[in-house]
């Protein structure tokens, strides 16, 4: 996949997070570390203040769970949560959540590991544009200046993992870095793109380039995600991430 994929728009603005269209199965699954009652509520329809204060516990129980469970096993079974479960109740519970509550923030979370799977390749060399050199950046995500597809996948795992195993407000901190370096690649790349074709137009060719406009956009909600996140870790160090 190459950086191109980026101008499609695959990321929404910072008060939707992260593209939440079917990201899983089309078929109506149901997370199995919900708890039954919930996605028997759903199932039969609630209202969206009932919806809200669902989300709120899934999200408080599902994290409370993982951090008092020894078993790897587990662990493993909620960072794949969406992979092999399926979206459709996760959507429904935590997709419309606001970004300074706990459902919002690993809603953005979720969708943010599925999203640096699918696009692992086109991010490794974005990285390197927004990375050019060893910093702190590199220190906190954990990825050197030089990433293949491979470490993407892995430090994709590493932050949701980190969220439920780890210190939640250091995943969120390492998850706003990411964004913020991959923000940085795509508007290097966009702007590359629009001085080679200030010069080609110079020399008469018609060259406009409809690509960047796009990923100017999708740097700009990467951006905003990035805040989401710091804004976040900000909020659980101070107990008011709920």
């Amino acid at each position: 996949m190459s950086i191109d994929s980026f101008a499609s728009g695959s990321v929404h603005s910072s008060s939707h997070s992260f593209s939440s269209a079917r990201l899983g199965s089309n078929r109506p699954a149901r997370p199995a570390q919900l708890d039954q009652a919930v996605a028997d509520h759903l199932a039969g329809g609630v209202d969206p203040q009932q919806i809200s204060e669902l989300s709120h516990t899934s999200a408080a129980s599902l994290l409370d769970r993982v951090h008092h469970s020894e078993d790897p096993q587990v662990v493993q079974r909620v960072l794949s949560l969406i992979d092999h479960e399926g979206i459709d109740v996760v959507a429904e519970l935590w997709s419309r959540s606001e970004a300074d509550s706990l459902p919002g923030i690993l809603w953005r979370l979720y969708t943010l590991r599925t999203w640096m799977h699918r696009n692992r390749e086109s991010i490794s060399l974005l990285w390197r544009s927004g990375e050019p050199f060893d910093t702190a950046a590199s220190a906190i995500v954990g990825i050197d200046q030089a990433p293949v597809a491979s470490d993407i996948a892995k430090t994709a795992d590493s932050i949701l993992s980190g969220a439920f195993t780890g210190d939640f407000a250091v995943a969120l901190e390492r998850a706003c870095v990411f964004c913020e370096v991959i923000a940085s690649g795509l508007s290097r790349e966009a702007d590359r793109r629009g001085k080679e074709s200030i010069s080609q137009e110079a020399l008469g060719v018609d060259s406009g380039d409809p690509k960047v406009a796009s990923m100017l956009k999708t740097s700009r909600n990467l951006s905003g995600t990035a805040k989401d996140f710091k804004h976040g870790a900000s909020l659980w160090r101070r107990g008011k991430l709920e």
